[in-house]
Formats: structure tokens, sequence, C-alpha cells
């Protein structure tokens, strides 16, 4: 009777081992990202599936037509999961998709925000690859052959319906597109921006429907890695001056808070570009706010080196 029972399990573990072999065998191949890959458009505006990270990112200013100031943001997210992609179920989420929306009203002290998440499919929620159009729902962001971007977001606060029109050829980040985000070469993004681009549509809140205008700043960005084991923060920021210069700025940090790595570019008013290195770029916080929900602390004001600019935000 102990034989046969050592028997039976012993093929019970085969079979696992079987099994997970098999599934281990039909994980997503994560193509890496290298540098020297030419960027094409407007295919690289759409979604890269085979890839296991992918964000649209757009970020700007707005006016209502008394002049009131509002921030906006709208971010679609794509991930390709590590799931056995030889599932035939539709129900199989091999593609997620997730999107955040907020609006900034200085009058009210608060950000109103909302957000969606889906697996693609059924028509509910997908990212074309021929060009930028993601959508999940009645969220949307999509781009027209002339460039011009389109966004549409029903949240529980607001309604943002925004034309965004580029003043501005794209602007690719690192080598020719090529992201550096740690000290190893796969450690990488493909990564360009859409600066300066010219804002217009309307913003609903509490059922009053305002006309509003303004300025802003769309990233996409794609990439297979992770960031470096040691790397637990990141600092952005993308700048549309007045006078059409334009600055994407970065520093990761480590465990300590200080620099891991950095970057950015910086588009100077006559259209020549500045690729800045790690060196010539730092974040230095000048006042936190600490959450009194999480203990988690926020830089509000913050001392930023680029190159030859000096900003204090």
């Amino acid at each position: 009777m102990k034989k046969r029972w050592l028997t039976t399990l012993w093929l019970l573990c085969v079979l696992f081992m079987a099994a997970a072999a098999h599934s281990q065998s039909h994980l997503p191949a994560y193509p890496p990202v290298v540098p020297g890959h030419a960027l094409h458009f407007p295919r690289d505006h759409g979604a890269h599936p085979d890839f296991r990270t992918e964000w649209w990112y757009v970020t700007g200013w707005l006016q209502t037509a008394n002049g009131a100031p509002r921030g906006f943001q709208v971010t679609f997210f794509r991930s390709r999961p590590p799931l056995n992609q030889t599932d035939p179920s539709r129900f199989a989420p091999k593609e997620l998709l997730f999107a955040h929306a907020a609006v900034s009203d200085p009058t009210l002290g608060k950000l109103q925000d909302d957000q969606r998440a889906a697996r693609a499919g059924f028509g509910l929620a997908e990212a074309a690859g021929d060009d930028t159009n993601v959508h999940i729902g009645a969220w949307s962001l999509r781009r027209d052959s002339d460039g011009t971007y389109h966004t549409v977001v029903h949240a529980r606060e607001f309604t943002l319906e925004l034309t965004l029109e580029p003043t501005q050829p794209l602007l690719l980040q690192g080598e020719r597109g090529y992201s550096r985000k740690g000290p190893l070469a796969p450690q990488a993004s493909y990564y360009y921006s859409q600066p300066q681009l010219k804002v217009a549509g309307a913003l609903t809140r509490h059922g009053k429907r305002e006309i509003v205008n303004g300025t802003a700043w769309l990233d996409h960005e794609w990439s297979s890695a992770t960031l470096d084991e040691q790397a637990v923060g990141w600092n952005w920021v993308g700048i549309n001056f007045d006078d059409g210069s334009a600055l994407m700025a970065f520093q990761i940090r480590n465990k300590a808070g200080s620099k891991f790595w950095a970057g950015g570019t910086l588009r100077r008013s006559d259209g020549s570009i500045v690729t800045l290195p790690g060196s010539a770029v730092n974040f230095s916080p000048r006042r936190l706010w600490r959450s009194p929900r999480t203990g988690t602390e926020y830089p509000v004001a913050m001392h930023i080196q680029a190159g030859n600019l000096t900003l204090d935000l």
C-alpha cells in the first residue's frame, strides 16, 4: 500500500514538473531594447505588443475662457504579462491596459482623478499597432494621419475632450530614441516626445462645460526591461518654455535617495538639440510633503540642474 502511494506521488510530481516546464516554454520571449534600432513612423506611434511595458503619457496646462489655470494628465499603459502564450481562451489576459487621468485646480487644493483597467479584447479595450489608437471603454487617445491627437476621458468628477496639435517635430530621446535607464545596455527603453502641443477643447465638471486651451507634452515609451534592483524612485520633468524650447530631464534614485542614473534632452528655440549626460542632470528636493494617509514623502519643490539650465520649481 505504501509503495503504491509513493508511486502515485512520484507520478504526480513528474506530471506537475512536466506541466510547469511546458508552461515555462510558452512564456513570452520579450524582445530587448537595443542601441542603433531606427524608429519608423507612423508605425512606432502605435502599440508594440511583443514588449513587456508601454505607455502614452500626456500632461499639460489649460486655461478657461476667463483665464483660470487648470492642469491635466492622461496616461494609457499597456502590459504583456508573463503568461502562457498558447492559451487558446479569448479570456486569457495576454495583454492588459490601464489608464489614469487627473485634473488639478488650485482653488480646490487637491487632484481630481480616476482610472480604468481591462484586458485587451472583445472591442472593449484595444491598443492598435499601426498608429496611436488606444481605448478602454469610453476613454481614448488616438492620432490622426496629420499628427493631431484626440483624447476623451469620462471620469467620475470630470470629462475631458481635448485636441492636441503638434507645432514641432518629434523629439527622439537618448541616442535617436534609445534611452538608457541604468548601467547595463538592456536597461533601456525606446522613447520619443512630442513637446509644445497646442491644446483646445472642453473640460466639464459639476455639469458645467468650459472651453479650454493651452499647451501639453506627450511621451511614448516602451521597453521589456525592469529598473535595476538598486533603483527605487524616479523624478521626471517635461517643460515647454515660452520661447518654444523644450526640456526633458529625469533622475532615477537609489535606496539612499541619491542619483543612480540620469539623463535628458534640450531642444533650443532655434531647433538645435542637446543630449544631456547623467553627470549634467541633478534633481534636489527643496520641500517635501508627507501624506497623512501613507506616511510617504513627496517633493513639492525641486531644484533642477540640466546642463546650463538652473530651474527652481
